[in-house]
């Protein structure tokens, strides 16, 4: 499921003791992001995508604005600060799992629920996880950078295991003593490829989960897929639409009949849903398209002329045409800023 601004995510409490290990005042965050001060009183906990991100933002400009927030790294701090007991249900979930093969994808089918993030999850060779937030702003990069850090941490709570990723993936380019830092604590390089992203090996993708319980996971399953269910019930048109066009695309059928047919509805009442939220099939397919192009971009293992077959270009040039028309570069180039 991709976010949009209309949905709002569950916020967990535990972020309230999170701050406070990190030495950060909530009361400021919150008055800085332009949030309830008695926010954390009355759970659930929901925000806005724009709340959500507003929130970290505001964490970050608190620590910047302290005596010492020139001296701190808060995203590794925030990496060394994790534990179980922070951990939401679909945390507890990935740890449940017999390893992080397992863990990655069943934590990218939750993640959904605990905020405005869309997690692809490679598992061929080792795994791989590009964290996305594909139709909204960019992030903060506090958030994003939290959220690579959250996965070495988790791996190497889960294995009891000093786990290093093969590959660690950001954006934009780092400071010099910010990247240093990360590095020291992932141990490994930090890469600027245009995605936020992380990488293990294939023994540490199978290394033993020490959590692993299949009696808590029995437990947590039913609420995390009726939550789940609640969650799609919600979904948009357009999420609809394009939950349906990431499959039905690289599958060669990217007509606006087959996506009705899946969603059980007619073009025109679905082309109705669509205009009532600003946007049409043409558009969802056109964002589809250039979120698939990427994501097999940064992959680095399909040509270009099959990335072109892949989305329903009839040749190269057409694919070019409308990839430029998309990013204002080609395909080359963003394939290079990835390598």
């Amino acid at each position: 499921m991709t976010p949009m601004a209309g949905d709002r995510y569950s916020v967990e409490p535990s972020l309230r003791a999170l701050l406070a290990d990190l030495r950060i005042s909530v009361p400021r965050v919150l008055r800085r992001a332009g949030l309830p001060a008695d926010l954390f009183a009355r759970p659930p906990i929901e925000l806005a995508p724009a709340e959500y991100f507003a929130l970290w933002d505001a964490v970050e400009m608190e620590v910047a604005a302290s005596p010492d927030g020139g001296k701190r790294n808060l995203a590794v701090e925030i990496g060394q600060t994790i534990s179980a007991e922070l951990f939401s249900p679909p945390l507890f979930a990935a740890l449940c799992c017999p390893n992080l093969a397992v863990a990655a994808p069943r934590l990218a089918q939750h993640k959904p629920l605990i905020g405005p993030l869309r997690l692809d999850v490679a598992t061929d060779d080792g795994v791989t996880v590009h964290c996305r937030w594909p139709l909204e702003p960019a992030p903060p990069q506090l958030l994003a950078l939290s959220e690579l850090l959250f996965w070495v941490a988790l791996t190497r709570i889960a294995t009891r295991a000093p786990v290093r990723p093969t590959r660690v993936e950001v954006v934009e380019p780092l400071v010099p003593a910010q990247r240093a830092e990360i590095e020291r604590f992932v141990g490994a390089r930090v890469r600027t490829t245009g995605r936020y992203a992380v990488s293990f090996s294939r023994v540490d993708a199978h290394r033993p989960f020490l959590t692993e319980s299949k009696a808590m996971w029995s437990a947590l399953a039913p609420d995390l897929r009726r939550r789940l269910h609640e969650l799609d019930a919600s979904a948009t048109a357009a999420q609809r639409v394009r939950a349906v066009l990431v499959e039905s695309v690289p599958a060669g059928d990217s007509s606006i009949e087959t996506v009705c047919q899946r969603l059980r509805t007619s073009p025109r009442t679905l082309q109705r849903q669509l205009h009532a939220e600003d946007t049409t099939f043409l558009a969802v397919l056109a964002r589809t398209r250039e979120d698939l192009a990427r994501h097999y971009l940064a992959e680095g293992v399909l040509p270009t002329v099959e990335i072109a077959y892949l989305l329903g270009y009839s040749d190269t040039t057409a694919f070019h045409r409308a990839f430029r028309s998309w990013t204002g570069t080609t395909p080359e180039r963003v394939r290079a800023r990835s390598a």
